[in-house]
């Protein structure tokens, strides 16, 4: 019998020992209260590769006494899932008065139909559905089941937590406590693992394994002498996944059409989703260039629409002619900037009452309170415009909106100038 991998062997069995996610299950955490209670609804778990998920999901059930069935996505059909809903329904004298907890990993890569197959046993309460997926819920999980769990965000481990959580692995864990460690450095085994704790204990265990001395001292010297020649060229749910986006879409918002490509070929060759690249394309012509180039978006969600359709290989030339059509084109962030100042202002502002004035009157009722009172409507107007306040009075006159200089959005300055006379002091 094989022996388990560390990270395997040193797994949180409870909360007390489950390392970070505070903002999900510290004092104040989200999910606290659920779990103390027992009472947890479907819900699906979205953050980057060992962050604890899966752990998370194990100790849900083992905290709430549930049974717990878990599936991967990767080699599970339909007949496994609706063998596991069958169990539950049936009961098959093994469960408690409380549902089971069914644990899909990576359900991301669960197909339409899969996920079909989960609804009425997730509406009706004959499972608890714990999901878990490295990629944006919102497009890799059909609405109809998103609509039926609790979309909850776990953050990368801090340095913090990863250099306990190697402590931890040494002081606990029975096959490395057969060697004398002292682990004298951390910062290359950190950043290493990406921040992904399964790596930085697989990491660890391969060095200690490595090592035919009894005492071992970790240090960043050695561990990049064993480690890193080995490490593959692009790691698709590693650091370098994060780190290669990011300067795949610095190079597009820089203007630099040859290092867009050339990052967008080391994710291509490295086997990334393209549909991932497309969806980061979208962002892209949406925050980098906006109103500099309305076209740029109405490109990229073409390509997006057209990846989905061919897929690998060929949709690496429709992503390399969106690249370099990004790359090329004007910038702006006035439209981000813009939504990202009125959602501030909306959190400080709270709630405020729509204008009477701009208010809908479908009824008699509401026309005698004053709905719709003084509303002028626009296309009476000659230029199919008149000056009328749309805030609420606590806010009115404020701008959140600024062109950026570039030419559409100069056309822009100047169109508003014009309207609104002293409103607007670009």
């Amino acid at each position: 019998m094989s022996t388990p991998p560390l990270a395997e062997r040193i797994r949180p069995k409870t909360l007390k020992e489950y390392l970070s996610q505070q903002h999900l299950v510290g004092t104040k955490g989200a999910l606290t209260p659920q779990i103390s209670s027992g009472m947890v609804s479907s819900l699906i778990f979205w953050g980057p590769p060992g962050t604890g998920k899966t752990t998370l999901a194990n100790i849900i059930a083992l905290e709430s006494k549930r049974p717990f069935y878990t599936l991967s996505a990767i080699d599970s059909g339909v007949a496994a899932v609706r063998e596991v809903i069958e169990k539950a329904k049936k009961g098959e004298g093994l469960f408690t008065t409380q549902n089971p907890i069914l644990f899909i990993d990576e359900i991301h890569r669960f197909s339409k139909s899969q996920q079909d197959s989960l609804l009425a046993a997730v509406e009706k309460g004959w499972i608890t559905l714990i999901g878990a997926t490295t990629e944006n819920p919102s497009f890799e999980v059909i609405p109809a089941l998103l609509s039926r769990c609790q979309v909850y965000v776990l953050k990368p481990f801090s340095k913090e937590d990863l250099e306990t959580l190697l402590q931890r692995a040494v002081a606990k864990d029975s096959l490395l406590q057969k060697k004398k460690i002292k682990i004298q450095e951390t910062e290359a085994i950190i950043r290493l693992s990406g921040g992904d704790a399964r790596k930085l204990l697989n990491i660890l265990e391969l060095i200690v394994l490595s090592e035919k001395q009894e005492s071992v001292v970790i240090t960043n010297d050695m561990v990049l002498q064993k480690v890193q020649k080995n490490t593959i060229l692009y790691d698709k749910t590693g650091e370098q996944h994060y780190d290669i986006i990011s300067a795949f879409i610095k190079s597009i918002r820089g203007s630099d059409p040859n290092a867009a490509v050339y990052w967008l070929a080391r994710m291509l060759e490295g086997g990334e989703d393209v549909k991932f690249i497309a969806r980061r394309l979208l962002i892209s012509a949406s925050e980098d260039i906006g109103l500099a180039n309305p076209t740029a978006l109405v490109l990229a969600n073409a390509t997006f629409q057209a990846v989905n359709t061919i897929g690998y290989p060929e949709a690496g030339i429709i992503l390399s002619e969106c690249t370099v059509y990004l790359a090329t084109s004007p910038k702006s962030n006035a439209s981000y900037k813009a939504i990202k100042e009125a959602q501030q202002m909306v959190k400080q502002t709270g709630d405020l009452s729509v204008p009477l004035s701009i208010r809908n009157a479908p009824t008699k009722l509401m026309k005698e309170l004053g709905y719709g009172e003084d509303y002028q409507y626009a296309h009476n107007f000659e230029g199919n415009f008149v000056v009328h306040e749309f805030l609420p009075d606590e806010i009115k006159g404020k701008t959140f909106y600024f062109p950026g200089n570039n030419p559409k959005e100069t056309a822009i300055k100047n169109y508003l100038k014009q309207l609104w006379k002293d409103k607007y002091d670009f």
